[in-house]
């Protein structure tokens, strides 16, 4: 690793490395002031509903910021960003890693010398809804910082991306021969991030009921659903699909004027991956890298990153050809 990624891993590192320290010297300091069962979860009016062990705590903060921060470093540094998108990047980890640091040492801290039941269940404890808020502001700084760390090493600029070029290639087709293109569009981090998800959400329904689980357990299931997902290019035009049927994203052929091929990076062009709406553009964002890119009749470009986008983008337009021809 030379000194530039070794510098990029550490600041990406950074934040959830101290907000996993700094909860856990909390909590070595404080052990012997707090009960066997620590009050975990709560209702809307702070009031706690659900307790953990001391050990499902200590096991939760390890998991949640070292799970999360290796998965947040791993894709700053080996998703290529560059310029104002790495930094964001950077910075949005030390935001999350900020606010989660100071929830989790305010739940820790509420049950400091609480009375304690036959169970050792703590008791009278309650959670001020106001640290949201704190929280909320401990994120603001913290991705402020992001920023000017970032900002200090120095990253490429992204080249700028141009739009599709009109009279791309074309594959020669006979009258009357008809042909579709297919392949999988996944990248390598997104199943096992789908799966650190759905495993935390199977954590939080032991640790803090359903609750907390079921936003987890959803993300979870709609990732792993679209970890590999499937894009056709056909008489239809482009389809985008997962593991089940529903939901798909499909743009007909007669709403495309031309198709291209090209590089995209997902955060500077689209702000992120996904399903992405920016200004005059729309895309499936599973990683940076090539993509086909389709001008659309009312102007915008959508665009969807998989390998081989060249044939892909060659058979659209020998398609939209044929179509033109037959009118």
């Amino acid at each position: 690793m030379n000194p530039r990624n070794a510098g990029r891993v550490a600041l990406a590192a950074l934040p959830f490395v101290l907000a996993t320290a700094a909860d856990l010297i909390l909590f070595a300091t404080r052990r012997d002031r707090l009960p066997a069962q620590l009050a975990s979860h709560f209702v809307g009016n702070g009031r706690a509903d659900d307790h953990a062990s001391q050990g499902s705590y200590i096991a939760l903060v390890v998991i949640l910021f070292i799970g999360i921060g290796a998965l947040w470093t791993l894709m700053a540094v080996a998703g290529k960003f560059t310029g104002r998108g790495y930094q964001r990047i950077v910075a949005s980890g030390y935001a999350l890693a900020g606010a989660l640091g100071y929830l989790m040492a305010v739940v820790m801290l509420i049950n400091v010398d609480a009375a304690a039941d036959a169970q050792g269940r703590a008791q009278g404890v309650s959670f001020p809804m106001w640290h949201m808020a704190v929280a909320l502001g401990v994120a603001a700084l913290a991705f402020g910082l992001g920023l000017l760390l970032a900002a200090l090493l120095p990253v490429a600029e992204a080249p700028v991306g141009s739009g599709p070029s009109r009279g791309g290639e074309r594959i020669a087709l006979a009258h009357g021969e008809v042909a579709g293109w297919a392949r999988n569009a996944g990248t390598w981090w997104l199943p096992p991030v789908a799966l650190v998800v759905l495993g935390g959400g199977v954590v939080l329904l032991f640790v803090s009921g359903w609750g907390a689980a079921v936003p987890a357990l959803l993300v979870g299931v709609v990732l792993v659903c679209f970890a590999r997902p499937y894009v056709t290019v056909d008489r239809r035009g482009i389809t985008v699909s997962g593991l089940l049927p529903w939901p798909r994203i499909r743009v007909p052929l007669d709403r495309i004027e031309e198709a291209s091929s090209r590089d995209i990076k997902a955060l500077a062009e689209y702000g992120g991956w996904g399903f992405r709406l920016a200004p005059g553009r729309t895309g499936v964002m599973i990683r940076s890298g090539e993509a086909i890119v389709a001008r659309l009749t009312g102007g915008r470009d959508f665009a969807v990153t998989v390998d081989d986008s060249a044939t892909a983008a060659a058979l659209l337009n020998t398609l939209i050809d044929q179509r033109r021809t037959e009118k």
